[in-house]
C-alpha cells in the first residue's frame, strides 16, 4: 500500500517558483530550553521565510528562485552563497551599501517551540525598492511565493505590491504564507490589516492555527473560522496544525490530513518545508488543486516533509530531499 502512495506524488515540477521577501541569520542557542540571557552561546543558521521556501523546492527537485535585498556585508555574501550552493537562482537578489543583513536570536523552548528577537533598525531586506526588481525574472515565474513581512515598512512594501502585480498580470499562481512575526509590527492591528490587505489576492494560503485564531479573532480552529477567511478568487486554503496535520478547504470540498509522528527537535521552517513541498509538485499541474485524491496524496507529501524538517536543529540544513520523504512516506 505505501509504495503506491509513494507512486501517486508527482515528481517535483520544472516550472520555476519565485519566493519573495526576507533572508536573515538566526542565532540559535546552543543549549535549548533556556532564555536568551541564559544561553552559553550561539550557532548563526541561515534563515527567512520565503529563502527556506525556495530552498525547500530546490532541495526536492524543483526550480527556484530568490528575490530580496541583502546587505553588502558578510552575511549578505554567505546567505547569497547559501542559495547558490543549494541551487536557488540569486538573479532576484540586490546588496545594500549602507544597511546590514538582518538578524534574528531565536530561542529554542524546552518543547521545541520558538520565541524571537529581531535586530533590524533598519536591515537590508526593508529597502528594497520597486525600481530594483528583477522584473523579467518574477514574469518567468508559474508560482510568485510571498509573506507578510516584506509589507510592514516603506520602500519594501511597494517592491512587494509591484511584484505581486506584475507576477499576477504574467500568469502565475500567487502563494501567501503571511508568517506571523508580531515583535516586527508596530502593533497587532497593524499586522492584522495589512496581512489582510493582500488576501484577496492570492489563489493559495496557507496559515497555521495561531495565525488562524490571529486573524479571525476565534479561539475555536474550526471550519467556521477557517471559511470566515475565504475569498472568492481563492483556489486553496491551508490551515497547517503542528502535529495533529493540516486541513485544507477549496471551493468544492475540504477535509483534513494526518501528520506524522517524529521526535520534534526544533520546529524552524516546518511550515516552509511544507509549503514548498505543495508548490513543487503542483507547479506543473494545477488541475492537482482541483483532485481531492491527488491532492490528499500531494498533502501527505507536505506534511511528511514537515515532519522531517522538525527532526534537525535549524531549518536549511533540515529541510529534505524526496528520498528522505519517500523514506517516511514507506516507513508509514
Amino acid at each position: 500500500m505505501a509504495s503506491s502512495i509513494n507512486n501517486e506524488v508527482p515528481e517535483s515540477g520544472s516550472g520555476l517558483i519565485v519566493s519573495f521577501g526576507e533572508m536573515l541569520i538566526d542565532f540559535v542557542p546552543t543549549v535549548s530550553g533556556v532564555s536568551l540571557a541564559e544561553a552559553p552561546g550561539f550557532l548563526k543558521a541561515p534563515g527567512g521565510a520565503p529563502a527556506n521556501v525556495a530552498i525547500a523546492v530546490s532541495r526536492l527537485g524543483g526550480k527556484a528562485a530568490f528575490v530580496g535585498k541583502l546587505g553588502d556585508d558578510e552575511f549578505g555574501h554567505m546567505l547569497a552563497g547559501i542559495l547558490d550552493q543549494n541551487g536557488v537562482s540569486g538573479d532576484g537578489i540586490n546588496f545594500d551599501q549602507g544597511a546590514r543583513t538582518a538578524l534574528a536570536f531565536v530561542t529554542l523552548r524546552a518543547d521545541g517551540e520558538r520565541e524571537f528577537m529581531f535586530y533590524r533598525n533598519p536591515s537590508a531586506d526593508m529597502l528594497l525598492r520597486p525600481e530594483e526588481l528583477n522584473l523579467e525574472l518574477i514574469r518567468s515565474a508559474k508560482v510568485f511565493h510571498y509573506g507578510s513581512i516584506s509589507l510592514i515598512v516603506e520602500p519594501c512594501r511597494s517592491a512587494h505590491l509591484k511584484a505581486m502585480e506584475v507576477a499576477k498580470d504574467a500568469g502565475a499562481l500567487l502563494s501567501y504564507d503571511p508568517n506571523l512575526r508580531l515583535p516586527l509590527w508596530p502593533s497587532a492591528e497593524e499586522a492584522c490589516k495589512r496581512i489582510k490587505s493582500i488576501w484577496d489576492k492570492a489563489d493559495v494560503i496557507k496559515v497555521s492555527d495561531v495565525e488562524l485564531d490571529f486573524l479571525t479573532g476565534s479561539n475555536k480552529c474550526d471550519d467556521a473560522a477557517a471559511l470566515s477567511l475565504w475569498h472568492p478568487n481563492l483556489k486553496l486554503l491551508l490551515v497547517t496544525l503542528g502535529e495533529k496535520g493540516c486541513r485544507y478547504y477549496t471551493k468544492n470540498f475540504h477535509g483534513e490530513v494526518e501528520a506524522f509522528h517524529v521526535k520534534t527537535v526544533d520546529t524552524t521552517g516546518a511550515g516552509d518545508s511544507y509549503i514548498g513541498a505543495l508548490l513543487s509538485k503542483i507547479v506543473d499541474d494545477q488541475s492537482i488543486l482541483e483532485d481531492e485524491p491527488r491532492l490528499r496524496q500531494v498533502l501527505k507529501f507536505a506534511n511528511a516533509c514537515g515532519a522531517i524538517t522538525t527532526t534537525k536543529k535549524g531549518a536549511i540544513p533540515a529541510l529534505p530531499t524526496e528520498s528522505e520523504v519517500c523514506s517516511l512516506l514507506k516507513e508509514a
